[in-house]
């Protein structure tokens, strides 16, 4: 860990963050050249990775996929134990990376970002933190992560309770023992569908407190043994090249066929492949599958009669299928015997909608219907995802322009990485991109290389800045809002749209057109000399 810095500094690149498309940027801004530090809230790298410990924590990408690919000498030397990688595992992985390429050195730890404000003469930021650091960035780049803002409802009561309340996103990094104890789990998508398994395992009972149910596909997971990872290897440049050229940034293809020109037993063939692949991929079997609904009611289909035949109680069963969106619009869960969870005689499933929570209290959680008595409380009640990181920034733009003002009804950008009234700050991954639609590694490179091209444009021309124009961020945000209208995602009451914290605006935060197409679009933005910027000069 380094020396906490002086507060005099000066850099080229301010980055907040030290995840996947921080330690990345790390790399990539060295590499050409500029000089840059990052500020980590945590102990450690790993964004996500580091805080999100829970147990059966996993990725949805094949481990293969979900890596860097600046680095051929890196694909080669790693080797992944198996086909959907635990956290443990991703986060050894990024640490690797982190010393093979002496990334720590330019990180300071267990320090938040507090504020970013810019200076209109310079069109320098000033970054603050809360250890008392003042430093001055000519570009300010965010990598806090669509997924980082845990979000904590506001249940009425919740600081009374005397037994011991965690959330999936802060995990102790010691791990928990539920053993003997009566667990209760609230939320029941990605990390609690991912954790109710494991947890089941331990607990004397485990109460599962489902607001609304989601599809989840067995993982399918798999151990690689030397063969497989040498094939992998061999083909590596192969694969990336299938990864980029695809919708969500991995080597698969959807069947060449639309689903309902495929005949019955064509379609059943095709969603079996798909279900032994595993997870996320099976809702992108058929090109129509998630903007045709009689389409997408054949994927449906074939995933309920899968859950109901592993599901002893149909009664249980009709409360664990959702019929409020359509498969895929909301992320489809990656598990682990989730379903077979509930054949568990210390296991009991209690459905909000018709019995919602009322309050918890000293020794449980009361809802309309009944109480009942915990000594534990896990909230697996996701993120306030896409904006809700920034959110905690003062990020402060021209006029004294707050981002989370200008953002007030929804965030507007142009490609995902300009903000008129906002020179020089990128914000990666994040809202106006492809996002977390899309393999979050492949995507981190793509936004990271983007703006140290750009960078390097300026530099190169001694401009001082470069900044999108008010036409430009709504011509995008309208691309955006039609690409959406045509989706089967923008039907569901999802996160993608900011639909799980109240009052935040209904707005489809992420760029439908996939990886590939994404990809495409802002190289030729910057091919023509970055169209829709204006390039301030010097």
């Amino acid at each position: 860990m380094n020396e906490h810095l002086s507060v005099s500094e000066s850099y080229d690149v301010v980055v907040v963050g030290a995840g996947i498309a921080g330690l990345y940027a790390v790399h990539r801004f060295r590499q050409q050249g500029l000089t840059v530090h990052a500020f980590e809230a945590a102990s450690g790298v790993g964004g996500v990775w580091y805080w999100n410990r829970y147990p059966g924590a996993r990725c949805d990408v094949e481990s293969v996929d979900y890596s860097y690919s600046f680095s051929p000498e890196l694909e080669q030397e790693w080797n992944w134990s198996e086909k959907y990688a635990t956290q443990p595992e991703i986060l050894s992985y990024l640490e690797h990376v982190a010393d093979r390429f002496d990334l720590r050195r330019d990180i300071t730890f267990d320090t938040r970002v507090t504020s970013a404000v810019l200076d209109e003469e310079t069109l320098r930021w000033t970054v603050r933190t809360d250890r008392g650091d003042t430093v001055s960035a000519r570009f300010f780049v965010t990598a806090a992560g669509p997924l980082s803002n845990a979000n904590t409802p506001a249940f009425d009561g919740l600081d009374t309770f005397s037994g011991n309340i965690f959330h999936t996103a802060h995990w102790p990094h010691d791990g928990v023992d539920f053993t003997g104890q009566r667990v209760g789990v609230i939320g029941t998508g990605s990390s609690g569908i991912q954790s109710i398994p494991f947890i089941a395992e331990q607990a004397d009972k485990l109460f599962v407190f489902q607001r609304s149910a989601n599809y989840s596909v067995p993982a399918g997971n798999t151990a690689l043994d030397d063969a497989t990872r040498a094939e992998q290897k061999a083909n590596y440049a192969e694969r990336r090249r299938l990864s980029w050229e695809s919708g969500g940034g991995s080597p698969h293809r959807a069947y060449p066929k639309n689903a309902l020109e495929a005949s019955e037993d064509e379609r059943r063939g095709v969603y079996e492949e798909r279900w032994k692949l595993g997870g996320v991929l099976y809702s992108k079997a058929f090109p129509d599958q998630l903007t045709d609904q009689a389409a997408n009611d054949t994927a449906r289909t074939f995933w309920e009669d899968k859950v109901r035949a592993v599901i002893d109680d149909p009664a249980v069963a009709d409360l664990l299928i959702p019929t409020d969106h359509a498969i895929g619009a909301k992320r489809i869960v990656t598990d682990s015997g989730y379903y077979e969870t509930y054949n568990r005689d210390n296991v009991e499933l209690v459905d909000l909608k018709t019995t919602p929570i009322v309050s918890i209290d000293a020794t449980g959680l009361n809802t309309t219907a009944a109480h009942y008595d915990l000594d534990a409380i896990v909230l697996a009640t996701g993120f306030d995802a896409m904006t809700g990181s920034l959110d905690k920034l003062e990020i402060v733009g021209r006029g004294g322009q707050t981002l989370k003002d200008k953002w007030a009804t929804g965030p507007e950008t142009y490609l995902g990485l300009g903000i008129d009234g906002f020179p020089n700050f990128f914000n990666l991954t994040g809202p106006g991109s492809p996002s977390v639609l899309a393999n979050m590694v492949l995507h981190s490179e793509l936004h990271v290389n983007w703006v140290a091209d750009a960078i390097a444009y300026l530099d190169d021309r001694g401009a001082t800045a470069i900044e999108g124009t008010p036409d430009a961020v709504a011509d995008w945000g309208e691309e955006c809002r039609t690409r959406a209208e045509a989706s089967l995602l923008n039907t569901a009451n999802s996160w993608y749209l900011g639909a799980n914290i109240p009052g935040r605006p209904r707005v489809f935060m992420a760029f439908l057109g996939g990886l590939a197409v994404y990809r495409r679009i802002i190289g030729e933005v910057a091919e023509s000399g970055y169209k829709g910027f204006a390039i301030l000069e010097g």
